[in-house]
């Protein structure tokens, strides 16, 4: 039989993780160090390879059952190759070496070494597709991300805030501050998210990053900050023209 598929060979790195392609994630287990992976993720394996449910303690499924976000692993362990992908997802794989926020949607796999804990973005306003609770990792490992699309790594410094569609932020480092905005203006007012079609996004001020995916859930529409028509599209306190009070949250 012949084809050009016999070209999509197995990459034979003997890294960690090492990318097949793009879209799908090579992992390598040498017996010592366990993997962490989302539930369901495997396409393939070769060797002596066990998959087992990854044990949560009651307080960090009740935190996440009232968070409403949730990160289902497995736990990979033994000696051999293990290939993973979810829906065809661009992968990158990120060494940690401070907290990073992320949510829940983006993870893929990750080292045993590094520990995860849900955490509230402090607001009682759950507005964006981010939301207003995200995971928080912390420690020294790798991190494999997925975004759909091929993604944009922005850099934030305290001489260069950025801005970021809430519907489009994939992960961002902890340290940085977090200001939620709407841009719509009082012009538009009657016309949904006025004439843009824009929903909320988040501002991030310090020294950091955040990444970008070049998707976005549909605007959030039933978004509400405060009372009112201002507080339904954005107007007043709540628009990128005011002074944003009452529609802030903070990691800090």
């Amino acid at each position: 039989m012949q084809s050009p598929l016999f070209a999509h060979v197995e990459n034979q790195s003997q890294e960690r993780y090492a990318l097949q392609n793009a879209q799908m994630l090579r992992c390598y287990l040498d017996g010592s160090n366990d993997i962490l992976a989302r539930k369901g993720a495997m396409v393939a394996y070769q060797g002596m390879v066990d998959f087992d449910g990854e044990f949560q303690g009651h307080a960090r499924r009740s935190r996440q059952r009232q968070a409403g976000e949730s990160l289902e692993l497995m736990r990979c362990s033994g000696q051999g190759t293990v290939y993973f992908a979810n829906l065809a997802q661009y992968l990158h794989v990120v060494e940690i070496s401070e907290p990073v926020t992320v949510d829940s949607s983006y993870v893929l796999a990750m080292d045993s070494s590094l520990h995860w804990d849900v955490i509230a973005v402090d607001s009682q306003y759950g507005i964006s597709g981010s939301g207003k609770f995200n995971l928080e990792i912390t420690g020294r490992g790798k991190l494999v991300l997925m975004t759909s699309g091929k993604p944009l790594m922005m850099a934030v410094t305290p001489e260069r805030y950025v801005n970021v569609d809430a519907d489009a932020i994939v992960a961002w480092t902890s340290s940085l501050r977090v200001q939620m905005q709407s841009q719509t203006s009082s012009s538009g007012v009657w016309r949904r998210r006025g004439n843009t079609g824009e929903g909320w996004e988040l501002a991030f001020q310090g020294q950091g990053f955040a990444l970008v995916q070049p998707s976005e859930q549909l605007p959030p529409q039933n978004a509400v900050i405060g009372q009112g028509m201002a507080a339904q599209f954005g107007m007043g306190q709540q628009g990128g023209r005011g002074q944003n009070q009452n529609n802030i949250f903070s990691n800090r």
